[in-house]
């Protein structure tokens, strides 16, 4: 689409608020608990406020959501009319972050008609800058980002899965009987949704999330050759505020067989 911002704007002013707020200090940072029982800290706030001014300031025309704004306005601005809006995760991975454990990260996207244009998802720690635009395909830095072409069977996979939003049968299941080499949970989704991109990870599953939490790292990864949906297997966009689950992989195979397994285990074992 013409006219768009420019990803490389996009990911200096990511990178630039991130160095500001100095989010790539590791130590214990103080944090309050939110209504929801997640925690934030003074830092979410901080660069939310950074990103959103530049954006204001640069691209009037779209609309600010950011994942600590009041959830009434952003429901209003996601059902609302306007057809392009910026989506933000200011810092994701807060609990990481707060207990100084090196994993977490910033999330930015351009959503046009229930659909993510821009992305750009930044880790401060490592200084790893993932970005992607619809039909522009994907990029680490400035180099592209593709999935390994590797055929790999899922008994030979990693797979990043969150536990604690999948139903007990399901969870149940993925623990006892594994069809995965091994199996990981990271603790931010922007930044899991990358990784795999990269093929550190080759499958993905989690029971719940944001739009600030897949939007960026969603477009990242189809344009570098992933396949994501729902458990259910409905598509996974932007016209949605309530929390969707996502299931992932680096090739629409995988994928493929990674859903099969899941709908064949979701029952409780027995039903």
């Amino acid at each position: 689409m013409s006219g768009l911002p420019e990803l490389a704007a996009l990911r200096q002013i990511v990178i630039e608020a991130a160095n500001k707020a100095g989010l790539s200090e590791i130590c214990l940072h103080p944090a309050e608990s939110k209504a929801d029982g997640s925690i934030v800290t003074a830092l979410d706030h901080e660069m939310q406020a950074l990103i959103s001014a530049q954006l204001e300031a640069r691209w009037p025309q779209y609309l600010f959501m950011g994942e600590e704004m009041d959830h009434g306005e952003q429901a209003r601005i996601v059902d609302g009319e306007q057809r392009g809006f910026w989506t933000l995760d200011p810092l994701d991975g807060t609990t990481n972050f707060a207990m100084g454990f090196p994993f977490y990260g910033v999330s930015l996207a351009l959503v046009i008609d229930g659909e993510p244009h821009l992305g750009v998802v930044f880790d401060p720690v490592r200084g790893e800058c993932f970005s992607a635009s619809a039909g522009g395909g994907a990029y680490l830095g400035d180099e592209p980002l593709k999935t390994p072409s590797v055929d790999f069977a899922l008994r030979d996979c990693v797979a990043n899965v969150d536990y604690k939003r999948l139903v007990s049968g399901l969870a149940d299941r993925l623990v006892r009987y594994p069809p995965y080499r091994s199996q990981r949970n990271l603790g931010s989704c922007v930044l899991e949704w990358c990784w795999l991109a990269a093929g550190r990870l080759q499958l993905y599953l989690h029971g719940g999330q944001r739009m600030w939490d897949y939007a960026a790292g969603s477009l990242i990864l189809r344009e570098a050759g992933g396949k994501f949906t729902t458990v259910a297997g409905n598509p996974l966009d932007c016209r949605k505020f309530t929390k969707r689950s996502v299931i992932a992989a680096t090739s629409p195979e995988l994928h493929a067989l990674w859903l099969a397994w899941i709908r064949e285990n979701q029952q409780p074992w027995g039903k």
